[in-house]
């Protein structure tokens, strides 16, 4: 993969029911504070995700500011970063960072 590949990235910030409040604090500060399209927030498991999640979309070029800011500001939730390349596999498998713990994902979703 090369930069150019990248199109853009997703980050998921995962929660459950007791850590819904501070999921919901951290995207709708990150929505205020950063340039990124908060996505909604799922109250059950999404796609390749088993954990409730909400996307955090961003361009390419806003990776270094956006991590750097959701490596200060997570409070302790897991967020799974990864790249848009068109190979959504690859994308989830092989080219994903991980904040916190690495959570299971169901990659079967994609084919």
């Amino acid at each position: 993969m090369n930069i150019e590949d990248i199109q853009g990235y997703h980050a998921h910030v995962y929660f459950d029911a007791q850590t819904l409040p501070t999921a919901t604090a951290v995207v709708a500060a990150a929505g205020a504070e950063l340039p990124v399209q908060v996505g909604r927030i799922h109250e059950k498991p999404v796609g390749p995700h088993s954990r409730w999640s909400c996307q955090l979309a961003f361009e390419r070029d806003d990776f270094h500011q956006i991590i750097a800011w959701l490596m200060s500001n997570r409070k302790g939730l897991t967020i799974f970063i990864h790249p848009l390349t068109g190979d959504e596999l690859v994308d989830h498998r092989d080219h994903a960072l991980w904040m916190g713990s690495v959570e299971p994902l169901k990659l079967e979703v994609f084919g």
